[in-house]
């Protein structure tokens, strides 16, 4: 990680391929998110970019420099910083289809949720349900069950602990209009996570893509598509692919000007070029939902 700790405020020099703007704009794809915050300790964390620097600043308080250094290594995580995306503009700029999206939204890079049971849990949220209502969900889940911090009279919110919500009973999310389904898999993961034997750790250390998504599977309320988000999303395998996704479908349909959504068979030959970068390939499609002008 390319930073410099001045203990007030933090400078992390990102690589060249990015581009502060285009990831902002799906951190903002909706007014109901609730928190890009930064985890293990109540930090509030103000972030600009300047001069090609991201700058972080801390308006309530200095944190010691252990948590500083977490801070960084958050946001370095977060924006995925530590890929090299030049192969991937390389790859990009022979497909037809990725070609005019790797122009128009260069700089932009996967937007990361470090955290596992966050990911999973919002994953498994916006199974079979519209994003709106998917984003309700998670604000009345973070709301009831995480923690704050109060600064300018407005409230930052934490994304609630595994430990707390492996202590709920299934009518605690039934309550917040989730499906009794969609609580027990839920509660079921943070009982997982507290016994330590579902950690991100552990699934890193597994040898590649399928070992991965071979072990997320065998979790109950997990499929192919979660188990490729949460790849995707949070343990940084830019070979992941959602190839069932609706959004990715219908990017492909707009882009293509295709009268019915590709079948799986098409998608496969759009995608065959895509090795290695299925998931970059698939989040600049998703990008290109929010342009009106693509």
């Amino acid at each position: 990680m390319n930073w410099i700790d001045h203990e007030s405020y933090l400078e992390i020099y990102p690589p060249e391929e990015f581009n502060f703007e285009e990831c902002l704009i799906l951190l903002g794809r909706s007014n109901q998110e609730v928190l890009h915050q930064i985890k293990d300790s109540l930090i509030l964390c103000k972030i600009e970019y300047i001069n090609n620097c991201i700058n972080v600043e801390f308006p309530i308080r200095t944190p010691s420099i252990l948590h500083r250094k977490k801070v960084g290594e958050y946001i370095w995580e977060w924006f995925d910083l530590a890929h090299d995306l030049e192969i991937f503009y390389q790859m990009a700029s022979k497909d037809k289809i990725l070609k005019k999206l790797a122009h128009k939204y260069f700089g932009l890079r996967i937007m990361c949720i470090p955290d596992l049971f966050e990911a999973l849990v919002w994953a498994i949220m916006g199974q079979q349900i519209n994003l709106p209502f998917a984003y309700t969900l998670k604000q009345r889940f973070v709301e009831q069950f995480g923690e704050f911090i109060i600064f300018e009279g407005q409230r930052f919110w934490l994304f609630p602990s595994f430990e707390k919500i492996a202590s709920l009973d299934i009518d605690d999310l039934r309550k917040l209009q989730f499906t009794t389904r969609k609580a027990e898999y839920i509660i079921g993961i943070a009982k997982e996570m507290k016994s330590g034997k579902l950690t991100k750790k552990l699934l890193l250390q597994k040898q590649d893509y399928h070992q991965i998504q071979k072990s997320l599977i065998l979790i109950r309320g997990i499929g192919a598509w979660t188990a490729d988000y949460v790849m995707m999303k949070c343990l940084h395998q830019t070979s992941s692919f959602p190839i069932a996704d609706v959004g990715l479908h219908n990017a492909l349909k707009n882009l293509l000007s295709l009268k019915e959504k590709p079948t799986i068979e098409e998608i496969e030959e759009y995608a065959a070029n895509w090795e290695g970068w299925q998931a970059y390939a698939t989040f600049y499609l998703w990008r290109s939902l929010y342009d009106k002008n693509i």
